[in-house]
């Protein structure tokens, strides 16, 4: 692939939001480590630098070696690289006497600058550091300024080599998205040529000649991912795909029938298989979230052996790992620490000897809804909230029964329906409904009650790093709550969970 974007990572929270900002403006591009710079530069058309974490005055500072790019790509330096060209450069960067994070304005902008094209002197931008660039490097010129910091932008004279103290990629850098536009299209003049049709187009191409007239088998889940990468791979080699959708017990009501009715509409190949009983055997008497999850992947994963062993001549695997995954394992420090482990179908036993296909691999989790719409898959699932893969099990907190998930199929039900209803659905990220492992003091007519506790939860977020609950209305929660209490038996409470993450997670476990 030609024409693209370099980014190199040196551990900012807000590297994926560049990558994810750039590929808005339809240019590809791609994230490398500092330390891991592509050995050819040619597929290039420039490169960004990363924010980080690290001082460029310590000891540990990240140091990449910039001898094939500076003076040769256009080159745009953020936050940690504009220090970085700086200090290593004959200039100088000091700690500051105020560290500014947060909303500043731009108070003045060189005029006739490229660079600066269409943005406004006082346009917010965001600021995150504790460091500044006291003295520009060699060559640079000041390009902006806000009131606390002199340097907030400059450029190096001779070079097309751009830099700014502050992150254009956040949203809430009001120009940023143009700031990016002037540098990637005006200057570089990278081609906007990645668009969902081009992929669609260039990766039926590539699955072609990858898998030949080999066969490949693919877990469905029912979510957006699998179901897109499971349509272009059908795009690729129709009848040699065999879909295997897996009803672990711990679906939402009726999901496991709805699903399929729904792949049936899309010419895919598919079995279902309902081994509910076998999950809730695995589950017996199990409360602890992470051993949970094991018995639910080492029972996913007997499953779909069984079944991918009844077909014959199968040589492939096709997974629907996405660009965050990729990024994850190539990370600046190495993958992260495992806050809890993922239910997926890359933990095959390896005497399945199956190589691996990964349509979705450089995709982030908007482009793959938007490569989705492109190929005509129903607005309805390629919109639906994201699912967690252990299902209903990390949503009842405590041991599993079929009494729970009965009693929480039915909340969920009345409670996604109820958002649906109300129009609310499309404008929340996530939502589920809790099980607590609780039961309270009720009146039910003249009777006393002691049954479960149920919480809602409904978040919104872009790529579920971060969420805020949602502000719901109060007659939606009085209605769903009035539903569920005389509705479902088994439920005499309910509460809607307030929390955002951090500090909590999405999920209760």
């Amino acid at each position: 692939m030609q024409n693209n974007v370099l980014i190199l990572d040196f551990g900012s929270q807000y590297t994926q939001l560049i990558a994810r900002r750039v590929r808005e403006l339809n240019i590809y591009c791609e994230i490398h480590p500092y330390h891991h710079i592509p050995d050819s530069l040619d597929p290039f058309k420039a490169v960004i630098l990363s924010g980080s974490p690290f001082s460029v005055r310590a000891e540990d500072a990240p140091h990449p070696y910039l001898s094939k790019i500076r003076g040769h790509k256009p080159l745009l330096a953020v936050c940690y690289g504009a220090q970085y060209l700086a200090h290593f450069n004959g200039g100088s960067v000091e700690p500051s006497n105020i560290r500014e994070y947060g909303r500043a304005k731009l108070s003045m902008i060189k005029s006739g600058e490229a660079f600066f094209k269409d943005i406004p002197e006082n346009t917010n931008v965001w600021m995150s550091h504790s460091d500044t660039i006291a003295q520009l490097p060699e060559n640079g010129v000041r390009l902006a300024s806000t009131v606390d910091v002199l340097n907030a932008a400059y450029r190096i004279e001779g070079e097309e080599t751009y830099a700014i103290q502050f992150h254009p990629e956040v949203y809430h850098t009001t120009h940023g998205k143009q700031l990016l536009e002037n540098f990637l299209v005006n200057i570089a003049e990278v081609p906007q040529t990645w668009t969902p049709a081009a992929f669609v187009e260039t990766t039926v191409e590539t699955l072609k000649e990858q898998i030949g007239d080999g066969k490949v088998v693919l877990g469905l889940s029912g979510g957006v991912d699998s179901t897109v990468a499971a349509i272009l791979l059908n795009k690729a080699i129709g009848k040699n795909l065999f879909c295997i959708f897996v009803n672990n017990g711990l679906l939402r009501k009726n999901e496991f029938e709805n699903v399929l009715h729904q792949y049936k509409d899309m010419g895919l190949n598919v079995k279902g298989v309902d081994a509910s009983e076998r999950f809730l055997e695995a589950l017996r008497n199990e409360s602890d979230p992470e051993r949970k999850r094991k018995a639910i992947g080492n029972a996913f994963i007997e499953v779909f052996d069984d079944e991918a062993h009844q077909l014959t001549g199968v040589d492939w695997l096709a997974q629907g790992t996405i660009y965050p995954d990729v990024i994850e394992s190539v990370s600046v420090n190495g993958p992260s620490v495992t806050i809890k482990s993922h239910h997926n179908v890359g933990g095959l036993p390896d005497f399945m000897k199956l190589k691996i296909v990964e349509p979705l691999r450089m995709l982030f989790k908007d482009e793959v809804r938007r490569v989705g719409k492109e190929m005509g898959i129903d607005p309805e699932l390629l919109g639906r909230h994201p699912f967690p893969g252990p299902g209903l099990a990390i949503r009842i907190l405590g041991d599993i029964t079929s009494e729970k998930v009965r009693i929480l199929q039915e909340v969920d039900a009345i409670f996604i329906n109820g958002l649906k209803k109300w129009e609310l659905y499309d404008k929340v990220w996530q939502a589920g409904a809790i099980l607590l492992p609780v039961n309270s003091v009720g009146v039910m007519g003249d009777e006393r009650t002691y049954e479960k506790v149920v919480a809602l939860r409904a978040v919104e977020s872009t790529d579920g790093m971060t969420a805020d609950w949602v502000n719901l209305p109060y007659e939606f929660l009085q209605e769903v709550s009035n539903h569920i209490i005389n509705r479902v038996k088994g439920v005499n409470r309910v509460v809607y969970d307030i929390s955002s993450k951090p500090p909590a997670t999405i999920e209760w476990e």
